[in-house]
């Protein structure tokens, strides 16, 4: 009789050595992001790196803690599309503020 038969769910879950190296580079990244808070970088340069880690972070999250690495393909065409409204509406409400605080800081 298979596991499928008998009604149990096999998942394939990672072992502990796994979750704690994800945890390690966690803290590592985590570091980084508090050391170029220190920096003085130009706010373009230090924006670009602190979104291009946190989007590393949140993707080794996302696939290791919450499971989802190794769920079906059917979560991620569910999930893709949410986290892009999700943006896109951030964007929206946030660019015009931006844009008048940009101006205000141009105009002397």
């Amino acid at each position: 009789m298979s596991a499928h038969e008998s009604g149990l769910e096999v998942h394939a879950v990672g072992s502990t050595r796994l979750f704690v190296m994800v945890w390690v580079w966690l803290a590592v990244i985590t570091f980084i992001e508090v050391f170029l808070a220190y920096e003085r970088l130009r706010p373009d340069l230090m924006l670009t790196l602190l979104v291009v880690l946190s989007l590393v972070k949140s993707a080794l999250i996302v696939s290791y803690f919450m499971h989802l690495k190794y769920e079906k393909i059917g979560l991620a065409l569910l999930l893709i599309p949410a986290a892009i409204f999700c943006i896109c509406m951030i964007i929206i409400f946030f660019m015009p503020d931006g844009a008048r605080l940009l101006q205000m800081r141009l105009t002397p």
